[in-house]
C-alpha cells in the first residue's frame, strides 16, 4: 500500500485526554511508526501527556506492555473485582452506593498507584534528550491558571509530578505537588492543538479519544495541515482500566491510523480501494433506478449516491451482517469473497438483507 500522507515531512502529534481510552493512542502510534511517520513534537493533556512521554522515549514495546497489562488497581487504589462487577452491572445497588460514599468520605479516589505507574514508566532523562519536543497541559488550582509546559519549562526531577498533575481527573484525591494543587488539563484544554500551531508546526496529526473537557477553537493558518485519527466506535468509559478493553482499543487505534495514513476506504471495515469509478458503474448496469433507490433507502444514503459509494456501503453492511472479521485490511475482492463464503455457509438464507442478495447477484470482476 502507498501512503497518502507525505512521509518526507515531519509531524507534530496531538494527544487529547480520555483516561483509559488512551490505549487507542498507542495503537495509532504503532501504525505511524510502522509506516515511517517522522515525529518532531508531541503535545498531550492528561493521559495524552503520559502517552506523549512514552512517544518521546521511543519505546513502543514498553508502552504496549503497560497498556496490555493495565488494571483498575494499577491506576487507582480500588479492588479490581469490585470495579469489574460495577462495569458489568453485577454489583448490587446497595454495595455500589456504599463504595461511592466511601470514596467521597475519603476525599476522592486515591491515585497513589498512578503515581507509582508513572515512576515505573517514565525515564525523564530520555525525554529530555529526545529529538522529539514534548509539551503537556495542566491547570494550577492554586494559581487559577492554565499551564502549557514544554520539557524545558519543567524543573529537573519534577516531570513525574507534572505528568500526574495533568491527569488529576475530577473525583481523584487531589494532593499537593511541590506546594500547589493541580487539576486535569482537560478542564481548560483537552485538545492541545493550539500548543503546536502557535509554535509553528505546519503538519499535525491529532489522535482523538474524545475524553470530557474543553476543546478551544484554534485558528489554523493556510500553511497548516491537520490530519485526524479518530474512532468510529465507542472506546468505553474513561475509567475502564481493563486489560481486554485496552487491548481492543489499541487494535482499533492501529487500524484507524492505517485508514488515515493509507487513505483506506470504508466506514466500518478497512478497504484498500484501487478500482476506478467505471468498475462500480458496470456493477450497477443490470439494476433499475428503483433498485438503486431502494438500496440507498435501506442503507440510509442519499438517493443520488454514486455507484462506488453505494457498492462499498452494500459490501460493508453485508459483511457486518454476516460477521466477517473487522480488523484487517481487505481489497474489495477479498471482502466480497468472504461475504460470498459466509453467505453460502448460512443455513437461513431467507433472513439475509435484500441488498446482500443484490450484491452477490452483481458478481465480481473475473
Amino acid at each position: 500500500m502507498k501512503p497518502v500522507i507525505d512521509l518526507e515531512k515531519t509531524y507534530g502529534i496531538v494527544f487529547d485526554g480520555g483516561g483509559a481510552r488512551g490505549a487507542y493512542q498507542i495503537g495509532a502510534w504503532k501504525a505511524m511508526r510502522e509506516a515511517g511517520v517522522k515525529i518532531s513534537a508531541v503535545a498531550g493533556t492528561s493521559v495524552g501527556a503520559l502517552n506523549g512521554a512514552l512517544v518521546c522515549m521511543g519505546d513502543l514495546e514498553r508502552a504496549e506492555k503497560i497498556w496490555e497489562k493495565i488494571t483498575f488497581s494499577r491506576v487507582m487504589d480500588v479492588d479490581d473485582q469490585i470495579m469489574q462487577e460495577l462495569f458489568d452491572r453485577k454489583l448490587p445497588l446497595h454495595e455500589a452506593i456504599h463504595e461511592v460514599l466511601t470514596v467521597i468520605k475519603n476525599g476522592g479516589v486515591d491515585v497513589t498507584p498512578l503515581r507509582e505507574l508513572i515512576h515505573e514508566m517514565v525515564d525523564e532523562e530520555k525525554i529530555r534528550q529526545s529529538k522529539i519536543a514534548f509539551y503537556l497541559l495542566t491547570f494550577s488550582v492554586s494559581d487559577m491558571k492554565e499551564l502549557e509546559l514544554g520539557i524545558e519549562d519543567i524543573p529537573e526531577g519534577l516531570l513525574e509530578d507534572f505528568l500526574l498533575a495533568s491527569a488529576y481527573l475530577i473525583g481523584f484525591k487531589n494532593e499537593e505537588l511541590h506546594g500547589k494543587k493541580y487539576m486535569d488539563g482537560g478542564v481548560i484544554n483537552n485538545v492541545p492543538l493550539g500548543t503546536l500551531v502557535e509554535r509553528g508546526y505546519q503538519n499535525i496529526i491529532e489522535v482523538r479519544i474524545f475524553g470530557p473537557g474543553r476543546e478551544p477553537r484554534v485558528y489554523l493558518p493556510d500553511d497548516v495541515t491537520v490530519y485526524e485519527i479518530a474512532p468510529r466506535v465507542k472506546l468505553g468509559s474513561i475509567i475502564e482500566f481493563q486489560e481486554k478493553r485496552s487491548r481492543q482499543n489499541m487494535k482499533i487505534g492501529y487500524y484507524d491510523a492505517k485508514r488515515v495514513i493509507y487513505g483506506l476506504a470504508g466506514t466500518i471495515y478497512y478497504i484498500e480501494q484501487t478500482k476506478e469509478e467505471w468498475y462500480y458503474e458496470k456493477k450497477f448496469e443490470g439494476l433499475t433506478e428503483h433498485d438503486r433507490r431502494e438500496i440507498a433507502f435501506w442503507l440510509k444514503l442519499p438517493l443520488r449516491t454514486k455507484e462506488a459509494e453505494l457498492y462499498l456501503a452494500m459490501l460493508e453492511a453485508s459483511a457486518k451482517y454476516l460477521h466477517v472479521p473487522k480488523y484487517r485490511i481487505y481489497t474489495v475482492e477479498e471482502l466480497f469473497d468472504l461475504v460470498k463464503e459466509k453467505y453460502e455457509k448460512k443455513d437461513n438464507k431467507e433472513s439475509v438483507p435484500y441488498f446482500t442478495e443484490l450484491l452477490l447477484a452483481m458478481g465480481k470482476e473475473e
